[in-house]
């Protein structure tokens, strides 16, 4: 019985590889890729926007990991961002290192970017920040993790040899250029983000190349009970929503939380391409003498793949270092704390 469950396991296991196969590597133009996306977007602000940069006024570090699909441990995003706000630049700067990993490591993207954000104080309350991004961007395929439909032996399973000719290189890289717009408040903010500019060829067989992504976004801050604002231990709801569209893709992720003190949790919903996807649970913690937070969400799957595979599992991690005494021309955008 044991063999038969192993051997079952396997089998799902490469015939998943073989449809990142067909998928990733084209066999023909079919490959029109789709960026990594994070139930915490505001874990991750600089890669939703670059205009985010600097935004906490202290220099912060800030870590993310996603696991999707974790009972066939196929879809793993690591991403690491380094910003702070700069006054003799009148702005923010940000480095950010992330990677994508595909069927196991059979297709990996890495992506090495630096931003500059423009902090402008229109009025007493009202801030806009202008922020561009410059990036290079290496996809790689581990050729020998992929497995083809003409390696399979009706009795005896993946054992052939496979037909598939290999890419002239398996390395490619492009340079990537993004930009964004955010307007804000102590009470709200809002922005539009667009990444890939130039939509780069990514495509090792035939041309293909990267759609643009447009991200719009918006948050409230909602305090309840007395007027002792933004303290702390007041209480208050964050409702946050984003939308974001990639080609023939489009996305929507919808959450609100609440805060007290140390403590934050909250619920999410995501629809993709118009069809529901997933209910988000979101937890964080920030002690309020600390310097760092951390949060956890599980995405749990309503689509058609109903949770089988397992949904998918996020951890961040943010740092907020010693921060020097500076004039402060503009306020730090109030997020949720995990």
């Amino acid at each position: 019985m044991y063999h038969c469950t192993r051997n079952s396991q396997e089998s799902m296991n490469k015939k998943l590889l073989t449809l990142t196969a067909i998928f990733v590597l084209g066999l023909g133009s079919m490959l029109k890729a789709q960026d990594a996306h994070f139930s915490q977007f505001y874990a991750n602000p600089i890669y939703l926007n670059p205009a985010f940069a600097g935004t906490s006024k202290c220099p912060r570090v800030s870590l993310n990991y996603r696991n999707q699909y974790p009972v066939l441990s196929i879809y793993q995003t690591y991403s690491a961002t380094y910003d702070q706000y700069v006054e003799s630049l009148n702005g923010g700067l940000a480095i950010m290192l992330m990677q994508d990993e595909a069927g196991d490591g059979a297709f990996a993207t890495t992506d090495v970017a630096v931003a500059y954000s423009y902090h402008l104080k229109a009025s007493r309350k009202f801030t806009v920040l202008a922020g561009f991004q410059a990036g290079y961007r290496q996809i790689n395929l581990n050729w020998n993790s992929f497995t083809f439909p003409d390696q399979i032996d009706p009795y005896f399973g993946f054992v052939r040899e496979s037909s598939e000719v290999p890419p002239g290189n398996n390395t490619a890289g492009v340079v990537d250029l993004s930009a964004g717009l955010i307007g804000y408040t102590e009470k709200f903010y809002f922005g539009v983000a667009a990444s890939h500019l130039t939509s780069p060829d990514v495509g090792f067989f035939v041309q293909d190349k990267l759609p643009t992504k447009i991200a719009a976004h918006a948050g409230l801050i909602i305090p309840l009970g007395r007027k002792r604002l933004y303290t702390d231990l007041q209480n208050y709801l964050l409702p946050n929503v984003v939308y974001q569209n990639q080609g023939p893709y489009n996305q929507l992720t919808s959450n609100i939380s609440f805060a007290r003190g140390d403590i934050s949790g909250g619920l999410g919903y995501r629809v993709s391409s118009f069809n529901p996807d997933a209910i988000v649970i979101l937890l964080g913690y920030a002690p309020i003498e600390g310097q760092w937070g951390v949060g956890y969400s599980y995405d749990f799957t309503v689509s058609g793949l109903n949770n089988d595979l397992g949904g998918a599992h996020e951890i961040s991690l943010n740092y907020r270092l010693p921060c020097r005494t500076i004039r402060k021309k503009t306020k730090a955008i109030n997020c949720p704390k995990f």
